[in-house]
C-alpha cells in the first residue's frame, strides 16, 4: 500500500484479454465488507486483505500474504503477484478465475 495506496485509474476500454476498468486502491472502498473477504479467504485457502475496488465497487481488490491480488466479487479471481499483477490489472489481462486456480501454494 506504501507504493500504490491511493491511486485511482479511471481509464477504460479495450485490454489485451478483457476491458480495462477503473481502478481504486484504499483499503477504506471496502470498509464493512469484512465477512464478505473472511469467507472467501475460507474458500481460496489464504487470508484476504482489502486493498481497494474494482469498476467503481462492482468487485473490491484484495491481496494475501503472498502478494497475490484478487478481484473479490462474486466468485475470487487472481490477477497474479505483485507487481505483476498491477501490469495484469492496468493492462486488461483476463484474471484466473477460483475453478481454474492451481493446486493450493506451499
Amino acid at each position: 500500500m506504501r507504493e500504490f495506496g491511493g491511486l485511482r485509474v479511471g481509464d477504460r476500454g479495450p485490454g489485451i484479454t478483457r476491458a480495462r476498468e477503473a481502478i481504486g486502491f484504499d483499503p477504506l472502498l471496502a470498509v464493512g465488507e469484512g465477512d464478505y473477504f473472511g469467507e472467501w479467504s475460507e474458500e481460496i485457502g489464504h487470508r484476504l486483505f482489502p486493498v481497494g475496488e474494482l469498476d467503481h465497487g462492482r468487485a473490491f481488490l484484495g491481496m494475501d500474504e503472498q502478494g497475490e491480488l484478487y478481484a473479490v466479487a462474486d466468485w475470487p479471481a487472481r490477477f497474479g503477484r505483485m507487481p505483476e499483477a498491477m501490469e495484469n490489472l492496468v493492462l486488461g489481462v483476463m484474471p484466473v478465475h477460483k475453478g481454474d486456480f492451481a493446486q493450493p501454494r506451499a
